[in-house]
């Protein structure tokens, strides 16, 4: 069997169980050992194509932040964003998200509908599928809600971290949202599944959704934000900064509340096994590049 794994160690260190577990990366793993690698760097950027931001991810992957780097960001701190998109502000702590975004869909008149997740399985699994799944067991919406999709679908016309605002409800209480794209969508319950050998050990289902006020960089992995305010005074671990800066496609839709020492700082073990990835994806794209000229002789 072929597998292709693709991620990003510089972003956030996997989680422990145990407050005294050591963490581990997965390169560090015997099953990685075991199954002979190919290490390659992908070298297109598809998310950012601005050269400033580009910089800034640039100097946190490499530990190389300096005062230049700060320069870069330093306006960010002074922006005023585009009044037509409304920015999700991105937390390091829970507690901050839950506040403003419990807050705001206070602020809002009219009838509150709530959808509660729906679980079938084996129940140390399917509480081990509802952490990882960034929809909430109980979302409460309301028309005028400020939301944020959490699951890619194409077809329906939403990715993981589109955002927009409920405009309506159908008959059957399903939210249409109003994506800040000018996109109008119909949002139906999706299902996240945990199976082993063709047998379902856990399933889930909730509507891909989430209140969008506010959001923890955790939680913001892997989404593409079209305008954040980015609160980073309280950040506690190795890779948070360069998480939530590189959520925006451009610096000019991005507003820093605060900033601490570690914000920018990446794992030292990730700087050392980074070079030694670099260097074996060199050797493997050389010897890539010598069959490929073999076999056009």
């Amino acid at each position: 069997m072929q597998v292709v794994l693709s991620g990003d160690f510089f972003q956030l260190p996997p989680i422990a169980k145990n407050r005294d577990e050591q963490v581990k990366f997965v390169y560090e793993s015997q099953s990685w050992k075991e199954m002979n690698i190919k290490i390659c760097y992908l070298s297109e950027q598809y998310r950012q194509d601005e050269d400033t931001i580009l910089h800034v991810l640039s100097d946190i992957r490499s530990g190389s932040v300096d005062e230049n780097t700060t320069e870069l960001l330093r306006d960010a701190f002074e922006r005023t964003l585009e009044d037509h998109i409304e920015p999700t502000k991105l937390f390091t702590h829970n507690a901050n998200v839950d506040i403003i975004n419990n807050k705001e869909l206070q602020k809002i008149d009219g009838k509150e509908i709530g959808y509660t997740m729906i679980s079938d399985g084996v129940e140390q699994v399917i509480s081990a599928l509802q952490n990882s799944c960034l929809a909430p067991q109980e979302l409460l919406l309301k028309e005028g809600a400020l939301v944020m999709f959490v699951r890619n679908n194409f077809e329906e016309g939403y990715v993981n971290g589109t955002t927009g605002t409920v405009i309506n409800f159908t008959d059957d209480e399903l939210p249409v949202v109003e994506t800040f794209d000018g996109e109008t969508i119909t949002v139906y319950p999706e299902k996240w599944k945990i199976e082993e050998e063709g047998k379902m050990l856990a399933e889930i289902e909730q509507l891909p959704l989430r209140l969008a006020w506010a959001i923890t960089v955790h939680k913001s992995q892997g989404m593409t934000l079209d305008a954040a305010e980015i609160d980073l005074s309280r950040s506690f671990e190795y890779g948070m900064g360069y998480v939530a800066l590189s959520r925006v496609r451009t610096l000019k839709n991005m507003k820093l509340l605060g900033i601490n020492d570690i914000a920018l700082q990446v794992n030292p073990e990730i700087l050392k096994a980074d070079k030694r990835f670099q260097k074996e994806s060199r050797l493997v794209e050389k010897k890539y590049k010598k069959s490929i000229s073999t076999k056009l002789i």
